[in-house]
């Protein structure tokens, strides 16, 4: 078993743990830091939870550039500081900047208020215009965040696609089960690019279309036919290749939500005599969940 000591007066917080010194520990957490890693990620890393001494370990290290906080809200706030020492309302500074009127409130809360020099109605008309002034900046921001994120992936490789298509399969594909012995290689999903990366997956397998079979399951009161052949055009499928379709009963105690020109219901993708197929690729899927926990034990070491 380790041994833990105290040393009094060492300035290190009286730790050393074994042969691991103080100056030892520092180093590998200097190590750490400059390869970009949090203070949360070297404390879990090294297993030191005293933030005393994880202070003194890190200390004159600067943190990498990736947890700094960036400076635009600061921008922000400065604003609408300035704003609202001009006379302007939260609603007006609202509108000016398009954040939220609780964190102007929280940035200018120790500035005097202005004096009211308009009607209800104006007010509320200028809040309406700066609420949406809010969510068209929050919008923006939701694209850009998405738009860069598709950006990081780049091009995939085929063993990336390859195990993609794996995870993508069990998440959504039929599964076989030990009372009922049925491996059946289906796949539904009401999402067209989903169908389209599954298309592509099983053409990387070596599975050609013509040997596909397709069903559409939808509710009765959609447009079935328009559906049937919004699918077939995704899939570029033959009407040979459509089984019968499945459709759901309206249940008039409910509401609806997918509604409108954008519903086609669900595609359920089949591979006929794909037995085999579904014996690999539930092999395929426990080699990436081994495979999975032990780099995940690597990690947490």
């Amino acid at each position: 078993m380790t041994e833990t000591r105290r040393r009094p007066g060492d300035g290190t917080g009286g730790l050393r743990t074994g042969a691991t010194t103080f100056e030892a520990l520092r180093e590998q957490a200097v190590t750490l830091r400059r390869e970009g890693l949090s203070r949360r990620n070297i404390r879990d890393r090294l297993a030191v939870h005293n933030n005393d001494i994880l202070n003194r370990l890190l200390e004159g290290e600067p943190p990498p550039e990736w947890t700094k906080r960036p400076n635009a809200r600061d921008d922000l706030r400065a604003r609408a500081r300035e704003l609202r020492l001009q006379g302007m309302t939260y609603d007006r500074i609202q509108l000016e900047l398009g954040c939220s009127k609780s964190s102007i409130s929280l940035w200018v809360r120790d500035l005097p208020k202005p004096d009211r020099k308009r009607t209800k109605e104006q007010s509320s008309a200028i809040a309406r215009r700066g609420w949406d002034r809010t969510l068209q900046v929050r919008e923006a921001e939701r694209r850009e965040t998405k738009e860069a994120a598709s950006r990081d992936v780049g091009r995939l490789s085929e063993r990336e696609l390859f195990l993609v298509g794996v995870g993508l399969y069990w998440a959504e594909g039929s599964k076989d089960k030990a009372y009922a012995r049925r491996e059946r290689v289906i796949f539904v999903n009401s999402d067209p690019d989903m169908i389209r990366l599954y298309l592509a997956w099983l053409r990387l397998l070596g599975i050609k279309g013509e040997r596909l079979r397709y069903s559409v399951m939808i509710h009765e009161t959609a447009d079935i036919a328009g559906a049937e052949r919004f699918w077939a055009d995704l899939v570029g499928a033959d009407p040979s290749q459509f089984l019968k379709r499945t459709v759901k009963r309206h249940d008039p105690r409910t509401t609806r939500m997918n509604v409108g020109e954008s519903y086609y219901g669900c595609l359920a993708v089949r591979v006929p005599q794909g037995a085999d197929l579904y014996r690999r690729v539930e092999g395929w899927w426990y080699g990436i969940v081994g495979a999975a926990s032990h780099l995940d034990q690597r990690n947490r070491t």
